[in-house]
């Protein structure tokens, strides 16, 4: 019985993919292709089947391509994954990087959305910028299963390397720890700009994934920042939150897991969140005393935008910065509610104009009307500006004028 080394996916449904199967052998390798648009691209394919195969070491047995519509960068991970599982070897097949994906992203970047897209689903990837979430996550944990970890890091690599993410911040959830140490060397080298370390429940945790991350950037020469992101699932974790949370210098934000979180709590998720004040306040309490952002769950119920909304208004109020999304349309639901009121950004702005001329003119007084303002106001009033920034409803540009006028 001949032995088979797989990778990718086939079937109903699948797009923007391909299945392939390795056969090891001893006659010179020869490629077979099934695919709808081999009449066009057929021997693109097959070439670059050739130079992957050649790059890690495979000269001899056979490759089996069943593609559905794979761009170049689906179809190399896939090669790879495959040819990897006989050779095992430290070649790596790597497609041109794109120049903006080597840009670093700043440490307050507005993270008023996170996108997820599942590591093993190449279709949902590949526009998921259109949607203009402010991250997009390339999730290797929960949404991959156990057997499709190994080629999701492939995947993941190459969609660090190839694809446009539109200006939104290029993240990636690894696994949960110890295994994620594992996927840092797909990502660390290939322009992520934050690492998420999903069920993170002490500051030992982020010091060993920043050891792995500082030995990968010496080794690649990597000079810019790369960002953490610990994500609070459990109680363990919401006691331990300003121990982590103030962890390291490149921990910039910190988020909360509910799902896992009231799991753990052996209850489930309400719509009136009572079972998780407690943890999301003392998350929140964490990250202002750390000085980094607090980015609230995800909200589940796709369908009910209504639901969203509410949810959203309570997140802000009780004092996160963003959430996560599980679907585009979330998006600009959750913009939109994070964002000042009028009234509340109309107020902001005079403030912070009452502040700037009164420090121009050397007062250590500042009022607004017969209202003396005092530093916390001020906090206040340039968060909310910066939400209005973030929800695209102010330019900044409109900002400094209206400044120097």
């Amino acid at each position: 019985m001949e032995k088979i080394f797989t990778s990718g996916n086939r079937g109903e449904g699948v797009r923007s993919d391909c299945y392939v199967e390795v056969v090891p052998g001893k006659d010179p390798l020869k490629v077979q292709l099934k695919s709808k648009v081999s009449s066009l691209y057929g021997q693109h394919i097959q070439k670059l089947a050739f130079h992957v195969a050649e790059a890690l070491g495979m000269v001899r047995g056979l490759i089996r391509i069943d593609d559905q519509g794979a761009l170049d960068f689906v179809l190399a991970a896939r090669l790879e994954a495959a040819i990897q599982q006989e050779n095992n070897n430290d070649k790596e097949f790597l497609l041109p990087i794109r120049e903006e994906n080597l840009q670093e992203s700043p440490k307050r970047h507005p993270r008023i959305t996170r996108l997820y897209l599942p590591g093993n689903t190449p279709k949902l990837m590949i526009n998921a910028g259109v949607h203009s979430p402010a991250g997009i996550i390339l999730d290797l944990e929960d949404s991959v299963a156990p057997a499709k970890k190994y080629e999701a890091r492939f995947l993941v690599r190459n969609a660090l390397r190839s694809l446009s993410f539109y200006g939104a911040e290029r993240m990636v959830r690894i696994n949960q720890m110890p295994a994620g140490l594992k996927d840092l060397p797909h990502v660390i080298p290939h322009g992520v700009n934050m690492i998420l370390v999903p069920k993170c429940e002490s500051a030992q945790q982020i010091q060993l994934v920043n050891e792995q991350v500082e030995l990968l950037k010496q080794k690649h020469d990597i000079r810019r920042n790369i960002w953490l992101m610990p994500i609070i699932e459990s109680a363990v974790g919401v006691i331990h939150a300003w121990e982590i949370a103030s962890a390291a210098e490149n921990v910039v934000a910190m988020a909360i897991g509910l799902e896992d979180y009231t799991a753990d709590l052996g209850t489930s998720r309400s719509q009136d969140g009572k079972e998780s004040f407690m943890a999301r306040s003392q998350m929140v309490n964490a990250c202002r005393a750390a000085g980094i952002q607090p980015i609230d769950s995800v909200f589940s119920h796709v369908d009910d935008q209504e639901a969203l909304r509410w949810n959203v208004i309570e997140s802000k109020q009780l004092g996160f910065e963003g959430m996560g999304c599980i679907h585009p349309r979330q998006i600009a639901v959750i913009h939109k509610a994070f964002a000042p009121e009028p009234e509340e950004l109309e107020k902001a702005l005079v403030i912070r104009n009452a502040y700037i001329k009164a420090r121009a003119q050397g007062q250590g007084v500042i009022a607004v009307g017969s209202k003396m303002i005092d530093p916390p106001v001020i906090k206040k009033a340039e968060q909310q500006i910066q939400l209005a920034i973030n929800a695209g409803i102010l330019d900044p540009k409109t900002l400094n004028e209206n400044t120097n006028n």
